[in-house]
């Protein structure tokens, strides 16, 4: 299944950073009973092989699983082995682009200008993540959107919560990652049902529920 169709049964991808693998079933168990089918490890979390493992032993194909924070084409092969069929970077790694799409894996990676995004896209990307979204703007969005290729998929990260999703999709965003809005290191199961609840209301309050 290609990104777009993910997004559009939900478009909210759940950054689960710090998450254990004893925890992480049972985390995402929570996330797709509020709705959420996309679910990103990153490699800074502690043994997240083992978590993507886990989840895709677990979910196969019901959710999209895959990685965050992939720096390298290592770590690339190593996700692909162990099932993840996502990656997502926090830059424009043009390498790593290539070799996820080699190994028919959804590549999404970092960009802040319209240089980097179309390297990326030339790379191969299948979406692009607008990283930090916190030093951006919509205003910034709808400006890059303007001389992307109008099926571009854009997805801010970073600063996006329930309260101000709506003037981002306005200006053209295709979903968004949650990191601390959605997960917390340490934070249950329970408390991931809650912020997911949120999140999914705040979605469709701001006109970009399920399509």
């Amino acid at each position: 299944m290609e990104l777009k169709s993910w997004l559009a049964r939900c478009p909210l991808i759940a950054i689960l950073r710090g998450v254990r693998p004893d925890e992480v079933v049972d985390i995402a168990a929570a996330l797709e009973a509020a709705g959420i089918v996309i679910v990103e490890v990153p490699m800074n979390s502690p043994d997240p092989i083992e978590s993507i493992r886990r989840l895709v032993q677990r979910y196969g194909s019901k959710m999209l699983i895959g990685a965050g924070t992939v720096m390298t084409v290592d770590q690339v092969n190593e996700i692909d082995a162990f099932g993840g069929r996502l990656i997502v970077t926090p830059h424009a790694a043009g390498g790593v682009v290539r070799q996820a799409k080699q190994h028919g894996m959804i590549a999404c990676p970092g960009f802040f200008t319209p240089t980097e995004a179309f390297a990326m896209l030339d790379a191969g990307a299948d979406g692009l993540k607008l990283f930090p979204a916190e030093a951006a703007t919509p205003a910034v969005l709808k400006g890059i959107r303007a001389v992307l290729p109008p099926a571009t998929l854009v997805l801010p990260v970073g600063g996006i919560g329930a309260e101000n999703m709506q003037p981002w999709l306005a200006a053209g965003a295709a979903g968004f990652g949650m990191a601390s809005s959605i997960y917390k290191a340490g934070d249950s199961a329970e408390t991931v049902a809650a912020k997911a609840a949120a999140l999914m209301s705040g979605l469709r309050h701001a006109g970009g529920g399920q399509r």
